[in-house]
């Protein structure tokens, strides 16, 4: 992969793949010293300053170092550029990385369907840009020095009150601002879990839940996802049985499925966690994807019960991360200490700063309505080609981008990724977001990603592939 800002189409690129080689191959050995700058010019047909930018490139990445008035030389602890082949991604093991490694190391020629965000052109990227240029009035230290703990008044003002219009009562002092809705959640865990704890999600949820719960080497168990929200019978079941610490959701289009929580289940869900002691762990990213907001369970428990998390990766900008926890006011100061311990201070201030002023300039506003206009449109057309070929929505959500979709056939969801894969397209099977196991025939589709048409040619063969598979259910089923 050709290395950003200094690939081998530049001068500088070519003279520091050639030091690299040198490198690699042993010609140069850690200690020794590099040809001279005028030499290794002469050498090259380049100019004395493209060795000394290549050379000082090289430094700065740790491979040589310079050493007044001696020159460069091979650093003590220089290695060979690439140590050992990456394993083949379509041979990786289908698991909660899967779609993420594949999705965030694809280039721009890889169809990226099955991935969780937004394409460029979706986004607000003019109101990205204006406030990125404001940042040149900003005092120095926006742009120099660390937040405070808490992270900007300012922002954390505006939070409070978007949450205050629909019931929450968290003022600025309760909501912590992160670098990411995921940063959010790894601190919630690290101050209310243990490992060998038990937390329960919904089956299927969002995989990187699954992911970061195991780096917390925790238990999961997983409670069955209605078109309503959980299947509360079996909450029940699984409270009595388990006793989790936290019930971790999506209750605002839930990321898979995209159901909406309807509020019989939801006061049933949070007397359930009252009796068994259970904390709800509230992730509202997908929000303001919604056309009215729906119930919300930190809304009717409060902050005694529940904790909220979000972030604008989805709405505004992966890019700019910026996320948030409000919760009770003696976990946000637990909270404070466990990221300033493993990250030194809270969101950055220029990040703060952007997304207060998109925030705060009514362009996020106006870029949501057009937003939630162009993804029903693509719902519905995305919907219908899917159902056409065989791929049935388990339901048509009332906003956001993904559509939870039964494959045709009996190979599975997993198979028809790797298939996909070689082809240059990235799907999202349902094994990543199931705790039980029992989502393989599910696949997750992001609307707004499947504009290429090689996505559905793929779709479609697929599709025929899985109508020539004779299905084992009804063989074994099948008299003689």
């Amino acid at each position: 992969m050709e290395r950003e800002g200094a690939g081998p189409a530049t001068r500088t690129g070519a003279v520091m793949d050639a030091i690299r080689r040198r490198i690699a191959t042993r010609a140069l050995l850690s200690g020794d010293r590099l040809p001279s700058i005028r030499g290794l010019a002469a050498a090259m047909r380049v100019s004395p300053s493209t060795v000394v930018e290549a050379y000082d490139r090289l430094a700065a990445e740790g491979l040589i170092r310079a050493r007044p008035g001696s020159g460069f030389f091979v650093s003590d602890a220089a290695v060979p550029l690439v140590l050992a082949t990456a394993p083949d991604p379509v041979e990786r093991a289908i698991d909660p990385f899967w779609v993420s490694r594949q999705s965030l190391d694809a280039g721009p020629e890889i169809a990226r369907p099955g991935c969780g965000w937004l394409p460029p052109d979706w986004m607000p990227v003019g109101a990205l840009r204006r406030a990125a240029r404001s940042l040149s009035r900003a005092p120095d230290a926006v742009l120099t020095d660390y937040g405070p703990v808490r992270g900007c008044l300012r922002l954390r003002a505006h939070l409070a009150r978007r949450f205050a219009a629909e019931g929450l009562n968290a003022g600025p002092d309760d909501i912590l601002l992160t670098g990411s809705g995921t940063q959010s959640l790894d601190l919630v865990c690290r101050l209310l879990l243990r490992p060998g704890d038990t937390v329960l999600v919904d089956d299927p949820c969002y995989f990187n839940f699954r992911a970061i719960l195991a780096a917390h080497r925790v238990a999961v168990v997983g409670v069955p996802m209605t078109a309503a929200g959980p299947d509360t019978d079996r909450f029940a079941e699984i409270a009595a049985a388990h006793r989790p610490r936290l019930y971790l959701t999506n209750s605002a289009l839930h990321n898979p499925t995209g159901a909406t929580l309807i509020a019989p289940v939801a006061h049933r869900v949070l007397v359930l966690c009252a009796r068994h002691d259970i904390t709800v762990v509230e992730d509202e990213v997908f929000a303001d994807f919604e056309p009215e907001p729906s119930v919300r369970l930190a809304v009717l428990g409060g902050s005694q019960r529940a904790v909220r998390i979000g972030s604008f990766s989805k709405t505004l900008s992966a890019s700019v991360r910026c996320g948030y926890v409000a919760a009770r006011r003696d976990w946000i100061e637990g909270l404070i200490d466990i990221q300033v311990a493993t990250s030194f201070g809270g969101l950055a201030p220029m990040a703060a700063e952007i997304v207060h002023s998109v925030l705060a300039d009514g362009s996020y506003r106006k870029h949501m309505e057009a937003l939630r206009r162009r993804l029903a449109y693509a719902r519905r057309e995305i919907g219908d080609r899917l159902e056409n070929l065989g791929y049935r929505p388990f339901l048509r959500p009332r906003g956001g981008f993904t559509l939870w979709c039964e494959v045709p056939g009996p190979g599975g969801a997993a198979s028809l990724a790797r298939a996909a894969l070689e082809r240059g397209v990235v799907l999202a099977p349902g094994e990543v977001f199931s705790v039980s196991g029992e989502a393989g025939r599910f696949m997750r589709f992001n609307v707004a990603q499947m504009g290429e048409a090689l996505v559905f040619e793929v779709l479609a063969e697929g599709a025929a592939a899985a109508e020539s598979v004779p299905d084992a259910r009804a063989t074994l089923s099948s008299p003689g």
